[in-house]
């Protein structure tokens, strides 16, 4: 139906021209300034969005990105490359992807990522070294002693973070080593496998292929104070005691709406810049509870509003990334049933009030 309205105007442009004499040169000049201003309806750029106002602050906004609709909907591309200035992969990064057997690497959606992101001056998290999860079977299922699955650990660290040394500015190292009860994951098959020195291998391992990255540990739940961020705090402080290359903590952020920034954050935050340590909101969603109302939408905006805020006055928060930008490429629904509409876009890439409340905090004066 679009379409047919689309034609029909330039139909009427073309008779008017008939009609009126126009000269060519015209007629193509309002053919052209026409079809802009139809192609700006369609993929939506907003003046001074996220991007250019997060680079006038020296800070950075951004996103996790999905292969698929990356390569596939030249909206998402659109998108991702004018409202942000850090992408990381939801998925690519990971063992499962990367590693089909011991001996082959797949890099084709890496270096897609990548590429893109350097295409568009636009800095890359990658995500992750090690976790429990998304493990190949050949790994699982190997029966390597400890110091093959060391060695297994090595060559897949050196190899990803080689073949990008100097290209990705941050890595998430090991993601989710601490359980919910504030205790050490003993059941991850890294820790079962070689023990809690795993931990410090993987960060040695990961200096030794990018002297210049960044190195992360990256947690969900552990953002303000409770028995698992205290159990980090300890676990980090006991690593840099020991001369542990790690840069940084990753909050994952996952939260339910109506989340709001605590004194607790503060505090957690601050302790951890005494120890020498940066920290970045890496994960962030805000799930709602559906449908989704005005008022429920206006309770996520002052979510993201808070967060951003927050580390926007805290020195060591060096960026905002969320886990997607578009409601239609979330992961939320699949594992949360009746929550969604968790990001700043919705499901036809249009922006929500949450959008407009990161755009107003950037937009602030210092």
């Amino acid at each position: 139906m679009m379409a047919m309205a689309n034609r029909a105007d330039v139909l009427r442009l073309l008779q008017f021209a008939y009609c009126t004499g126009m000269t060519t040169r015209s007629l193509v000049l309002r053919i052209v300034i026409y079809l802009a201003l139809l192609l700006s309806s369609v993929y939506p750029v907003h003046a001074q969005g996220l991007r250019s106002q997060a680079d006038q602050r020296g800070f950075f906004i951004g996103a996790a990105v999905a292969i698929s609709p990356l390569r596939n909907e030249p909206i998402y591309r659109e998108t991702l490359k004018n409202e942000f200035n850090i992408i990381v992969a939801e998925n690519a990064f990971k063992w499962a992807l990367m590693r089909p057997s011991r001996t082959t690497f797949n890099f084709t959606d890496t270096d897609a990522l990548v590429n893109f992101a350097e295409a568009n001056k636009m800095k890359v998290r990658g995500h992750t070294l090690l976790w429990h999860k998304q493990l190949p079977a050949w790994l699982t299922s190997g029966n390597f002693t400890r110091d093959q699955v060391i060695q297994i650990l090595r060559e897949h660290i050196l190899t990803l973070v080689g073949r990008y040394r100097g290209r990705v500015w941050a890595w998430d190292v090991v993601n989710e080593a601490v359980d919910d009860d504030g205790k050490l994951r003993t059941n991850s098959f890294w820790y079962q496998k070689v023990g809690p020195d795993y931990i410090k291998l993987a960060f040695t391992f990961a200096r030794e292929a990018d002297p210049s990255a960044k190195l992360y540990y990256n947690d969900y739940e552990a953002e303000a104070l409770n028995p698992k961020s205290n159990a980090i705090y300890e676990l980090l402080r006991s690593l840099k005691q020991q001369n542990v290359p790690i840069d940084g903590v990753g909050w994952q952020m996952h939260q339910v709406n109506g989340f709001r920034i605590t004194p607790a954050h503060q505090t957690n935050a601050r302790r951890l810049a005494a120890l020498g340590l940066e920290i970045t909101m890496t994960e962030m969603d805000v799930r709602i509870n559906l449908p989704a109302t005005t008022e429920k939408l206006k309770q996520q905006a002052d979510s993201y509003r808070d967060a951003l805020e927050f580390c926007l006055t805290e020195p060591n928060c060096k960026a905002l990334v969320m886990w997607g930008f578009t409601d239609k490429h979330s992961w939320i629904p699949g594992f949360y049933p009746g929550y969604g509409d968790a990001l700043i876009y919705d499901l036809n890439y249009q922006p929500k009030p949450a959008y407009l409340a990161l755009k107003d905090v950037l937009g602030k004066k210092r």
